[in-house]
């Protein structure tokens, strides 16, 4: 046999130089790791490329957004404080001087301003025998004041001050027709010397009757409330849920005979208290 044909078949590799020959042994083995990182880096690019990165906000657009989610969270102010401000504007605090009160000579009650001329619209017995009548408006500003017209038969009396107050806001009257029992209603007035509180509650019958507070007068066609009022709240606005007036608060009942509250008020409808005091047709 001829000796050639045993040994090991030459290549083409085989007559590279050695250091050829070792760079090939390296590149085949790093070869497959370069094309794995360049499959990831490629894969990386096309999903920048299909799904790039969202845009982020400007500051405008963040303040936006801390906006409508405070807004969200906040709640809308409760009727109660809607009503508060529309009548406030127009409450009037009435101190009168009596010689018959066990005050001392001072009696205190409530009105609200119902036209241009600052015209205050009370109850009668509130300023009733009263031999002088001070008034104190929301501004601040304090006046004397004479009546104007009075209404016995319906406890509703209209006073002028001397000096009405710069800005007069007469309030906006309702109509009480358009209620239900069990509607919201809102009392402002300055019961036992309070100056400007408020309570709240509902109505709870209408066409009611009772006397007038020191007398035998019986007054008809009343609006009952549970809404609170005590000594001082007479002569008040008694309010639906828009802070219109529609009816002037004339009394409470006490099945004891005390003068506090006990969950049982009235209220001359607004329009008989407007008719009464010559201001036009009831409702």
């Amino acid at each position: 046999m001829d000796e050639t044909s045993s040994s090991t078949p030459v290549t083409a590799a085989s007559k590279w130089p050695a250091w050829a020959r070792t760079a090939w042994k390296i590149a085949g083995r790093v070869l497959p790791f370069a094309l794995v990182i360049l499959s990831a880096l490629a894969g990386a690019l096309l999903f920048n490329l299909l799904f790039p990165a969202p845009t982020p906000p400007s500051q405008n657009e963040i303040d936006a957004r801390i906006s409508e989610v405070m807004a969200s969270a906040t709640p809308p102010p409760a009727y109660s404080s809607q009503v508060y401000q529309v009548i406030l504007p127009s409450l009037v605090f009435i101190q009168t001087q009596q010689e018959d009160t066990e005050e001392g000579g001072f009696g205190i009650g409530s009105g609200v301003v119902v036209n241009d001329s600052g015209d205050i619209l009370t109850a009668l017995h509130v300023v009733e025998d009263a031999t002088a009548v001070e008034v104190h408006f929301a501004d601040g500003s304090v006046a004397a004041a004479a009546l104007l017209s009075a209404d016995p038969e319906n406890d509703i009396a209209v006073l002028r001050p001397d000096q009405p107050p710069e800005l007069i806001v007469p309030a906006v009257l309702g109509n009480p027709g358009a209620m239900r029992i069990g509607d919201q209603a809102f009392v402002v007035g300055n019961p036992l010397g309070l100056a400007g509180s408020m309570s709240a509650g509902v109505i709870s019958g209408f066409n009611r009757s009772t006397f007038v507070e020191g007398s035998e007068q019986r007054l008809e066609g009343l609006i009952q409330f549970d809404t609170a009022v005590n000594p001082g709240s007479s002569g008040g606005p008694l309010l639906n849920r828009q802070g219109q007036v529609v009816g002037v608060v004339t009394g409470l009942a006490n099945p004891t005979d005390q003068n506090f509250f006990a969950g049982i008020g009235f209220a001359v409808p607004i329009g008989t208290a407007v008719a009464a005091a010559g201001g036009g047709p009831a409702y």
